[in-house]
């Protein structure tokens, strides 16, 4: 039996890492769709992405929210009329450009997200009730470390 360099047994940890996030991704898109058509049945992915991006902003422009998400700005102007004929969002005229408007949740948005998520919510609870505080506050560390790229 051959022993790994410190190299092989860092690529070795990475590549479980990688398999271990498939799995992850996996999940979390089977938990979006569900959420999405909790919010409201037919809604795609996309555009549940668009109205949680808007919920976490509380406030955001069509602009901002094309460049958050990296998208076209003229999608994001088609899913967000879908959003507001769904009563998910609401346009105010933005008061430092008067050209634009800001998009923000409605109250009925807010309830039928929070009706949503509540399923999954728990789930990540129950998952977790085992672990020690201290547990899920290090996988937060590291977690937000490694998505901005800095060293823990």
């Amino acid at each position: 039996m051959t022993e790994l360099s410190p190299l092989g047994a860092r690529a070795d940890a990475v590549r479980a890492l990688e398999a271990e996030f498939g799995e992850l991704i996996t999940q979390f898109r089977r938990v979006i769709m569900e959420n999405a058509h909790r919010v409201s049945p037919g809604m795609l992915p996309g555009a549940y992405k668009v109205f949680t991006t808007i919920v976490r902003r509380e406030s955001v422009t069509i602009s901002a929210l094309a460049e958050l998400l990296m998208t076209d700005k003229g999608q994001i102007s088609r899913t967000v009329r879908e959003l507001e004929q769904l009563g998910l969002v609401a346009r105010t005229p933005d008061p430092t450009d008067g050209r634009s408007s800001l998009l923000s949740p409605t109250a009925e948005g807010l309830a039928r997200l929070d009706a949503a998520r509540h399923p999954h919510q728990s789930g990540l609870a129950d998952a977790l009730d085992e672990w020690q505080v201290e547990d899920i506050e290090r996988l937060t560390h590291l977690l937000h470390a490694l998505t901005n790229g800095i060293t823990p």
